[in-house]
């Protein structure tokens, strides 16, 4: 199922325009106790659309009054509501009658954890916490904060703080952390900061891109093919043994060890090690000549 609905070709989704919505989803009538109970029997039964319809349209006013106790996490109500549909709908596939239960009262539990999840998921890029201590203190704080009429943007007391923290089984720390969180909301890297030249500025606009640019790719690129040529040109100047054990020394990626080199070669260590360091002498001075 969508979240969206549509009426007499009204898009019944919350983004096209939120006052006309909240308008036209009153036209739709509440359903009494029994007529909720016979329309979610049968839809258990028959998974018709048209009966999932009648029970969530019913109970779209019911995801907007949810909505609106969440106005101050600054996100957009029409969001807002349209997640909270998107929990009502799964409250519609998971409702079992039989047990007894008003859909509305299950349904609440959907919508909310619905909302509550687009809201720690939108609320920062920072993770917030998901442990149900932590997102017990986020959407707790804001509203104890109204109750003691603390919603401007100064510091908690340290009474405040323990008693909040007490009250949520919360540290204080926990709580002075959440408080800084939600007075600093992040911004918009998209947000408008000029908008009185013809050229929209935003904050964007302002952050440096350090990623090397097509020319320095291009010449760091030909900078090494040129080094890698030079090398192995230079290579011609050691014999096949020299060659050998330098590229089992330095350039693969297993190494062959002195002790195994000294028995292939009937020399002896130390002699592999000259032969090495020398070889890689002829290299330098070979590549410097080229230049």
């Amino acid at each position: 199922m969508d979240s969206t609905f549509t009426l007499n070709g009204f898009d019944f989704s919350p983004e096209v325009n939120l006052a006309r919505y909240l308008q036209e989803i009153r036209k739709f009538p509440i359903l009494s106790q029994e007529d909720e109970y016979n329309l979610a029997l049968e839809y258990k039964r028959s998974k018709d659309p048209k009966l999932a319809y009648k029970l969530v349209t019913s109970h779209l006013r019911l995801v907007v009054k949810v909505v609106s106790k969440y106005r101050g996490y600054g996100l957009p109500l029409s969001e807002m509501i349209s997640e909270g549909n998107i929990g009502l709908i799964y409250a519609v596939d998971k409702f079992e009658p039989d047990k007894g239960f008003r859909f509305s009262t299950y349904a609440l539990w959907w919508i909310k954890a619905s909302v509550q999840k687009y809201i720690l998921s939108s609320w920062s890029l920072v993770k917030i916490g998901t442990t149900t201590a932590q997102k017990k203190l986020f959407f707790n704080l804001r509203k104890i904060k109204n109750k003691l009429n603390l919603m401007d943007d100064r510091d908690l007391s340290q009474n405040v703080l323990t008693d909040i923290a007490r009250s949520l089984d919360v540290s204080v720390q926990d709580v002075t952390d959440m408080n800084m969180r939600l007075k600093s909301h992040d911004g918009s890297l998209n947000a408008v900061v000029d908008s009185a030249s013809d050229n929209v500025t935003e904050w964007m606009d302002f952050i440096a891109d350090n990623k090397p640019n097509q020319e320095d790719v291009l010449a760091h690129s030909e900078t090494l093919n040129y080094r890698r040529k030079l090398f192995y040109k230079a290579l011609t100047c050691l014999n096949k043994r020299e060659k050998d054990i330098l590229f089992k020394r330095r350039l693969s990626d297993k190494v062959v060890t002195l002790d195994d080199l000294s028995k292939t070669y009937k020399i002896s260590k130390e002699r592999v090690r000259q032969i090495e360091l020398n070889s890689i002498k002829k290299i330098r001075k070979g590549v410097l000549a080229l230049q």
